[in-house]
């Protein structure tokens, strides 16, 4: 599910959006944490000639080249894993939609990395809203996306990045967001 919809009245509809953390992030942590692990471990096995990996015997392997490049391997893949878990830690991507018929605003928030622009966040009059669009390309890397159209602006980006949305679900949300604004939907 991209988004779950929290809608107080009929005048309000708010979207929350997943951000990083997701069970294929933890996965993939995982993963890359256990395979770095591994990969260093062979290289210190290769150098020291002491095998630290039960299920293989690196001790084998010459250092120069092969435990020198497995060690830049392992740590390459720690860095990298220090990296994913702080995004989770972080929960980039995370936030909501709002449309709000009673203030008029349409109030899009989104936690990003720390720094100075760590909250991202954005309000545009409902009456700017032109448009919602919807944007589908399959193939070797397929692309699922919301965008909403505003006078005089980019196209504003409303589902969460990452895996792609199931196509009815995508159709759905739009669908039900167009018809809550009262703007065409274009895309389809």
């Amino acid at each position: 599910m991209t988004a779950k919809s929290i809608s107080t009245s009929d005048r309000v509809l708010r979207k929350e959006i997943i951000g990083s953390r997701r069970f294929s992030n933890y996965l993939l942590v995982v993963i890359v944490n256990l395979g770095g692990i591994g990969f260093l471990l062979a290289s210190l096995s290769s150098y020291l000639k002491v095998n630290f990996l039960p299920f293989a015997d690196p001790t084998q392997l010459i250092f120069l080249p092969q435990g020198l490049v497995m060690g830049f391997y392992g740590v390459a893949a720690l860095l990298l894993s220090l990296y994913l878990w702080l995004t989770i830690l972080w929960n980039v991507g995370a936030g909501y939609n709002e449309f709000n018929k009673e203030t008029g605003k349409v109030h899009i928030f989104r936690w990003g990395f720390p720094g100075k622009n760590r909250k991202i966040d954005i309000s545009y009059p409902l009456e700017d809203v032109q448009s919602i669009r919807v944007e589908v390309k399959e193939g070797l890397n397929p692309k699922r996306a919301m965008y909403m159209r505003t006078k005089g602006r980019n196209p504003l980006p409303l589902s969460r990045v990452g895996q792609p949305i199931p196509l009815s679900e995508l159709e759905n949300e739009g669908a039900e967001l167009a018809r809550f604004l009262g703007v065409p939907l274009e895309g389809l």
